[in-house]
């Protein structure tokens, strides 16, 4: 979308259909150059002096809609669309996908198997919580997991709510084979923040890169 004007994702918005096929086109070509098999569709913000209850039922038929456009699509492309619920309390208020629940909601009345749901453990916390439970709730759906300390948006050993050795244990045990996206703000040096990462894998017996030592 036009970010100078606010936008933030087009995929909810009525009437921007289409720049939103316009957008998701270019992202398409872009993905297939670099040979990258996930696109994260972003569902955009409620408008400008609207009131979120009074557009929501129009939001979420227009994200149907452009979301079965988008499926359509990426199985052309054998890629896959992610839908990633954001925090409307402290990230963006006028967002408009939220929730684990919203978004498989949503996933549900699609009804298309190459659409999953980008968890971001960040925003889930905020929003709900309870992330041991949402995460084997929602595990079938999910096709993109990232993670970021909550509060400060930094490194996962940095101070904070998460206990990610917990969280990354779980996610083995659940049978995750994805990636994890470390969608945070290094506190200093990017390399250095990466540090937590290394004390990671000697807890768990690996070497860098994640080479077991057995």
């Amino acid at each position: 979308g036009d970010q100078e004007a606010g936008e933030l994702g087009l995929a909810a918005v009525p009437g921007r259909q289409a720049a939103f096929r316009q957008g998701l086109e270019a992202a398409v070509h872009y993905a297939r150059a670099v040979g990258c098999p996930r696109i994260h569709v972003m569902a955009g913000r409620v408008p400008l002096g609207t009131d979120r209850a009074a557009v929501t039922a129009e939001m979420e038929t227009t994200f149907i809609e452009n979301l079965r456009y988008a499926a359509d699509l990426l199985s052309q492309e054998d890629m896959i669309g992610l839908l990633e619920p954001i925090n409307n309390r402290i990230t963006d208020p006028r967002y408009y996908l939220n929730t684990p629940h919203q978004a498989a909601a949503i996933l549900e009345k699609v009804g298309r198997p190459n659409l999953k749901l980008q968890l971001d453990l960040f925003h889930c916390q905020i929003m709900d919580g309870n992330l041991s439970h949402n995460l084997e709730t929602y595990f079938p759906l999910i096709g993109h997991i990232q993670i970021a300390q909550v509060p400060g948006r930094h490194e996962p050993d940095s101070p904070g709510e998460l206990n990610f050795p917990y969280i990354f244990e779980l996610l083995e045990s659940l049978g995750y084979t994805g990636y994890v996206g470390c969608e945070y703000a290094p506190k200093g040096d990017t390399l250095e923040g990466l540090g937590w990462l290394r004390s990671y894998w000697e807890s768990r017996g690996l070497q860098h890169g994640g080479t077991s030592k057995a």
